[in-house]
């Protein structure tokens, strides 16, 4: 089907998700259908992946899509050849160029001017000595030296002007270098479309169907962060949601739809297949269905091909019917056969009912070494035997074995794997393959290399630095995926660059609490408790906290799951002190003083010097031990913490006081414990403590 045989339908970037790593992109077309009822959608961007393409009609019940499949086309860009940045680069670069080459200049005329001092004539033996002319010499010296002040004022203006041009190349090669992906750069442009079959059109009469294609393409990431505003004394903010999203797809995403997705694009979601076991007589399994012998005349095909020589040198060797691919950066370059057919136009699965389509005509390509079995064997070689045409064996060279001679045929019906079966992704060989495979059908797409090109530059993205703190979403989601979709419609160029996009604001909860561990360090942390009450996890990622309006710090979030509460540190707090003393002392006591008891007392002081009531938690911790004979006895009115996970777990022995300090007040807290340790067990000047 040539250009001119469908309808050409222009589309509109609708709706974009995300993913941890690649998107999903959403178009739709709209236009009449004709009678044949084949349109073909463009502006599909080149990296997209084939078999990832998905069409459906919206808003008519009639019609449905039969086919559809992606096609490369070539044509010639619309635009100037260069555009403004590359002529602006170019001109730069010979400007740049001409400024060294008169710096260079310069600075030989100066060296030259340098050299210049007064030589006398040499004196012959019998000559008188000569006097000197000195005003020759003072006048040789102030022409230099006048002549070496102007050439230096030449030099520095000179100097100026390369440093000038160099800066003006730098702006405009970071500039080519941060350009979007989206605008052709050669002659040649390739654009890939969507060739769409639908049914059922002549019942909408004269009306417009709109269509919606679904299409996946590599080189998209994203990373969650956030904006948390609070102020004191309030039990609840505004936090935030907002991304960083970096995209190299090849097209601009400009006024859509976006959502955010934490799940992997890649992996598989077909469902396993399950087989039956049966315990008995050994029972054949039974022959796919959709293999066919290759047709008869298949070798005599190509004899008018190879009646007309070698192909030219500028040729490849894989030949398209009229279609030229671009080479790596979108230039044409040679023809490339065009990718399998993929999406609804597909022929049907394997073990589906019914004959098989002409694409699953030919033989079974040959493979390596398959594993140990007689089923894999007899697959292998019976492919061989129908597919490939027997090659004459080269005599062996001298002083090696000869290599052992190939397997009989095995006889009966093939048996092609599940790869020979698979019609979306076999290719036909090229006529410049050898005689046994060229014209026949072989697993594995044709290669494009234009497209290959486009999917690596748009793998980079995955190596972008990551913004501070923040953390890539597979990672901080951890075994359950979520979606978060934006309020407002978005622009992200495709240039590989970070780009900041506001999601929405999610309620959370939010209390000011204060932490101290004055056995570790005698200073009081301000702590925000936030409680997540929504249906969303909160991944971890960088947030920007600011109290009463005022910019306070960015530390991190961490990962919040639904009806979740955590901890965000905020900083010491210079307006409450603590001290804390502990005093020892160490006794005997039992029948024959055969028991040491340590005795452990400990005395914390707080004072609020803030002019708002606070809330205060103070650790201590007590010692842990699993021999029997040792007694730990606390007195003190602290109590354990909850056991937690992860990073709310508790050291072993960890206690907690809370309290409530009002405005400028003071408070005091004692506590302590006693170690009692049979006097077998105590070790000499070893039951000190500090």
């Amino acid at each position: 089907m040539t250009a001119e045989s469908a309808l050409r339908w222009g589309s509109t970037l609708d709706s974009v998700v995300v993913y941890a790593q690649g998107a999903l992109c959403s178009r739709l077309a709209r236009g009449g259908v004709p009678a044949d009822g084949r349109v073909r959608v463009t502006g599909l961007p080149r990296s997209l992946d084939p078999g990832s393409l998905r069409v459906k009609v919206l808003g008519a019940p009639g019609v449905r899509v039969t086919e559809a499949r992606v096609e490369v086309e070539a044509e010639l860009s619309g635009t100037d050849v260069l555009d403004t940045l590359r002529h602006e680069y170019e001109r730069l670069s010979d400007a740049h160029a001409a400024a060294q080459g008169r710096r260079d200049r310069q600075l030989s005329l100066i060296e030259e001017v340098r050299a210049l001092h007064p030589v006398p004539p040499a004196r012959k033996r019998d000559d008188p000595h000569r006097r000197t002319p000195a005003d020759a010499w003072l006048e040789l010296a102030d022409f230099v030296d006048e002549r070496l002040t102007g050439l230096h004022h030449r030099l520095v203006e000179l100097e100026e002007a390369v440093r000038g041009v160099a800066h003006e190349l730098s702006v405009v090669t970071d500039r080519m270098e941060r350009a979007s992906t989206d605008t052709p750069s050669a002659h040649v442009e390739t654009t890939v479309c969507a060739v769409v079959t639908l049914d059922g059109a002549d019942r909408t009469g004269d009306a417009e169907v709109e269509l919606e294609l679904e299409y996946g393409v590599p080189g998209a990431v994203w990373v969650p962060a956030y904006r948390l505003t609070h102020r004191q004394g309030d039990g609840d903010g505004r936090l935030v949601l907002r991304a960083s999203v970096a995209q190299r797809t090849g097209e601009d995403w400009t006024g859509v739809r976006i959502a955010l997705a934490t799940a992997d694009l890649r992996r598989r979601t077909d469902l396993p297949r399950l087989r039956s076991v049966r315990i008995g007589r050994g029972q054949p399994a039974p022959a796919p269905s959709g293999w066919r012998e290759p047709p008869a005349g298949l070798v005599g095909l190509f004899s008018g091909y190879d009646t007309a020589g070698p192909a030219p040198a500028g040729a490849s060797g894989a030949v398209a019917a009229g279609l030229w691919l671009g080479s790596m950066d979108g230039s044409a370059s040679g023809p490339v056969p065009p990718p399998a057919p993929q999406g609804y136009g597909a022929p049907p699965p394997p073990g589906s009912v019914g004959g098989a389509p002409p694409e699953a005509f030919g033989g079974a390509m040959p493979s390596p070494a398959p594993p140990t079995g007689a089923g894999h064997s007899r697959t292998r070689s019976a492919g061989r035997s129908r597919a490939d045409a027997p090659a004459a064996a080269a005599p062996p060279a001298p002083g090696t074995a000869a290599p052992p001679p190939p397997p009989p045929p095995v006889a009966g019906p093939p048996q092609p794997s599940d790869a020979e079966l698979d019609y979306a992704a076999l290719a036909l060989a090229s006529p410049e393959e050898e005689a046994g495979r060229r014209g026949r059908l072989f697993p594995g797409s044709a290669f494009d290399p234009v497209a290959a090109e486009y999917r690596r530059r748009a793998e980079t993205v995955a190596a972008l630095r990551l913004p501070g703190q923040a953390v890539r979403p597979r990672e901080s989601a951890g075994s359950f995926d979520h979606r978060f979709d934006a309020t407002a419609r978005a622009d992200i160029p495709s240039d590989g660059t970070w780009h900041t996009v506001t999601v929405g604001e999610i309620p959370v909860g939010l209390r000011t609490e204060y932490l101290c561990v004055p056995s570790v360090e005698p200073v009081v942390y301000a702590t925000l408790v936030l409680s997540n009450a929504t249906d969303q996890a909160l991944l971890a990622g960088p947030v920007e906290i600011t109290v009463d309006d005022d910019f306070l710090l960015t530390t991190a979030l961490p990962t919040l799951a639904p009806g979740g509460v955590r901890r965000v540190g905020l900083g010491p707090a210079e307006g409450i002190r603590v001290t804390r003393r502990t005093n020892l002392h160490e006794s005997t006591s039992g029948l024959r003083n055969n028991t040491t008891v340590l005795d452990h007392r400990i005395h914390v002081e707080l004072a609020n010097r803030l002019s708002a009531p606070i809330t205060v938690e103070v650790r201590e911790r007590v010692p842990v031990t699993a021999e029997p004979d040792v007694r730990i006895e606390e007195r003190a009115d602290w109590t354990a913490p909850e056991e937690g996970a992860g990073p709310d777990r508790h050291a072993a022995g960890t206690r907690v006081w809370r309290l409530d300090l009002p405005a400028g007040a003071t408070a005091a807290l004692d506590g302590g414990y006693e170690i009692r340790i049979p006097t077998g067990k105590a070790l000499a000047d070893g039951n000190r403590r500090s």
